[in-house]
């Protein structure tokens, strides 16, 4: 496959609220797309094909995201299961049951996992052993990955997540009890995004971008989307943010003014893939088959990539190559800077999870329950 062709680009407060969360880049990759930012980006590099080390089988498909820590994988399955496993050999090191599918992606802080299940709980596990250390209940299920920030004393852990019952739940990291919450008017599917400042900015089938503060949990600004967000957004190095939508449009937004910079309409296909941010590119999956690769200044299309499935899952951006999956069964490696296809490997089940990259690896599941470990030829520079 080629890239489409005829498409071408025409303060104290603050210091109070950075989360003690370092994401090494190229490295671990701790939690979904990699950072409190959510941009999908790794200086790891992957230009050239991978090859499959090992793949684990979990009976049941793996819809969310991975999380790689310390030599370990951690991601969950529909069967309601965490997994943990020896990220060299892919073997179970253990698991632990929730009562509903967990589409999202655990987030590892410390000794601990924080992962949310479609059974309306979010779960604190030893990272050690996958003993519960604590649950929280929400009204609902919840599907989107949890982020965390520092608390308001500067010391403790906060973490943050949304829930199907409508709400942003804020929730200490030792104790598992609530700090705040925030009542939206419909569900929140995605990962809270961490703004400069210690704000959040997330979306919802309210079809509303809300900006809130870490702090209190209070709603500071807002951006009419028009129609529903089922993804995460992704923020660049100086505010701004991006984020596809249900109205076949992705968004180019100011969050300090809460305002739209620009809007990139393509063809009728909505974005269930989160955005991935360079200095100058945003790059997100579509229904229309296709990942697009948009200019982050102007909003225009700079390439597009045609798959022959669907592209759900959010890609990520390794140095100069764009990783992803498609619906298609295939994992493809793409140059960042034209687009053109560098590999592609076949997963044999169709992708709607996104990769995680963690020194050389690719962590990817797919709709057969098939986790697959991946290695590159090259680590981080």
């Amino acid at each position: 496959m080629k890239a489409v062709r005829g498409v071408t680009a025409a303060a104290g407060l603050a210091v109070l609220l950075v989360s003690s969360f370092v994401v090494r880049a190229g490295a671990d990759w701790p939690m979904h797309r990699g950072n409190p930012q959510l941009n999908g980006f790794s200086s790891m590099v992957a230009s050239s094909a991978p090859k499959e080390i090992w793949t684990y089988s979990a009976g049941k498909p793996v819809k969310g995201g991975a999380a790689v820590v310390s030599d370990k994988v951690f991601v969950g399955d529909d069967a309601g299961f965490v997994h943990c496993l020896d990220l060299q050999k892919g073997l179970e090191k253990w698991s632990f049951k929730t009562d509903g599918p967990v589409e999202a992606t655990p987030l590892v802080l410390g000794s601990r996992v924080y992962v949310g299940s479609s059974d309306g709980n979010l779960y604190a596990l030893d990272r050690e052993t996958g003993e519960k250390v604590w649950s929280y209940s929400t009204g609902d299920k919840i599907i989107g990955g949890a982020n965390t920030l520092k608390a308001s004393d500067g010391v403790s852990d906060w973490i943050v997540v949304g829930s199907y019952d409508s709400q942003l739940h804020c929730v200490d990291a030792s104790t598992g009890k609530a700090a705040w919450t925030l009542q939206t008017d419909n569900y929140i599917n995605g990962t809270p995004a961490l703004l400069p400042g210690g704000e959040f900015i997330f979306g919802g089938c309210d079809s509303m971008l809300r900006i809130v503060s870490g702090l209190d949990g209070k709603q500071l600004r807002q951006i009419e989307a028009d129609a529903y967000v089922a993804s995460s957004v992704a923020v660049a190095d100086d505010g701004s943010a991006y984020v596809g939508h249900y109205g076949n449009v992705v968004l180019g937004l100011d969050t300090k003014q809460a305002s739209i910079l620009w809007k990139y309409r393509e063809r009728q296909f909505p974005y269930l893939s989160s955005a991935s941010v360079t200095g100058d590119r945003v790059l997100i999956g579509g229904g229309d088959k296709r990942l697009h690769c948009i200019d982050r200044k102007s909003g225009t299309a700079v390439w597009q990539f045609a798959t022959r499935g669907k592209v759900d899952g959010s890609p990520v951006v390794c140095a100069d190559t764009v990783v992803f999956g498609s619906m298609d069964g295939r994992l493809y490696g793409v140059a960042l800077a034209d687009g053109s296809e560098r590999w592609s490997y076949d997963l044999g089940s169709p992708v709607a999870a996104s990769p995680a990259v963690s020194d050389g690896w690719i962590i990817i599941g797919s709709e057969d329950g098939a986790v697959h470990g991946l290695k590159t030829s090259a680590k981080s520079p």
